[in-house]
């Protein structure tokens, strides 16, 4: 099919642009270049089955052509990032999704939105299944993310229960692998960074504080499997009350269950990169997650799907991807 992927030009957007044009698909991808790069998809320029066209999908969005599916990947997604900008964070979780909605309903495309671990907030369940509605504090600085994405969920369910749109909603959990930037605040960039550079691994708080590390070909496998994935939900009138064994429509978790402490993490990276560098501590960021793990009992029933890179294993590989980008 032909895909149009928001965002593609981004860590995750790339990777996912890289994979469907090596499964036979035509990619199209929208990027202001606001957080994504070039050079994460420049490899692709010239391939008959590739265009870029830079673009703000907060705008008038126009593709000539059919389309089968419409990826909505578009948004800052790590902290530094939607906490320097806050107002186009909200403005792409809002008017972005709400355009980009528009023009799958105008091209009868199916849709996914790029969700996140995110609409959780500090959990009060743990692990985190689907169903678990969150704890997010919606005027806090963390806000500008989590409210931007719940709100795009609720737009693009609105949209499949009104219009009947053909929906996926996958919530990404902490994802690692080539093409982060160097300093974009993620939790593993930074340390691997710092380790290659002899630096202080600054932790935030006692480092107790857990999450779960989901190795870029992994998420995007779950991804892919999402989006392909025959409609099987229920009808338009069903949709009120779901199954969610069987609805494709309804928020899917894709992550590692893996859970590990940032401290363990710390001391990881350490390890792996031969770094003579120490651990130092700074003040816990307001509403920072206690724990993050996801509950993925449904993507390995619908989707088949389950992680296969451990987390030693990513981090050799993003280590080395890190070496040569520094």
């Amino acid at each position: 099919m032909r895909v149009l992927i928001t965002g593609g030009a981004g860590f995750l957007g790339s990777h996912l642009v890289d994979r469907l044009i090596a499964d036979g698909h035509d990619v199209l991808v929208f990027d202001n270049l606001l957080t994504g790069r070039l050079e994460n998809i420049e490899h692709q320029f010239g391939h008959e089955r590739f265009r870029f066209v830079r673009q703000d999908v907060t705008e008038y969005l126009f593709v000539a052509g059919d389309l089968g599916a419409v990826v909505h990947f578009a948004s800052p997604a790590s902290p530094i990032d939607y906490l320097q900008l806050p107002i186009q964070t909200l403005k792409v979780g809002s008017l972005g999704t709400h355009k980009a909605l528009g023009l799958a309903i105008a091209k009868g495309a199916r849709f996914l939105l790029a969700s996140t671990s995110e609409v959780y907030g500090d959990p009060q369940v743990h692990p985190q299944p689907e169903e678990y509605w969150g704890h997010v504090n919606p005027v806090g600085p963390r806000g500008v993310y989590d409210e931007a994405k719940r709100f795009g969920e609720a737009m693009t369910m609105a949209y499949h229960r009104y219009h009947g749109l053909d929906t996926r909603l996958v919530r990404i959990f902490n994802t690692y692998g080539a093409r982060m930037r160097p300093n974009d605040g993620r939790v593993v960039s930074n340390f691997i960074v710092q380790a290659l550079k002899g630096e202080p691994l600054t932790i935030y708080g006692d480092g107790t504080q857990t999450r779960s590390f989901t190795y870029v070909s992994d998420l995007i496998d779950g991804i892919v499997r999402l989006l392909m994935a025959p409609d099987t939900g229920p009808s338009k009138a069903e949709v009120e009350t779901p199954n969610r064994d069987v609805d494709i429509h309804l928020p899917t978790n894709i992550g590692n269950p893996g859970e590990f402490t940032v401290i363990e993490l710390a001391r990881k990276v350490i390890e792996l990169t031969n770094s003579r560098s120490v651990i130092e501590h700074k003040p816990l960021p307001v509403d920072d997650p206690r724990v993050r793990q996801p509950d993925i009992g449904r993507a390995r029933r619908i989707l088949g799907w389950e992680p296969r890179v451990n987390l030693e294993e990513g981090l050799v590989n993003t280590i080395a991807y890190f070496k040569s980008a520094l």
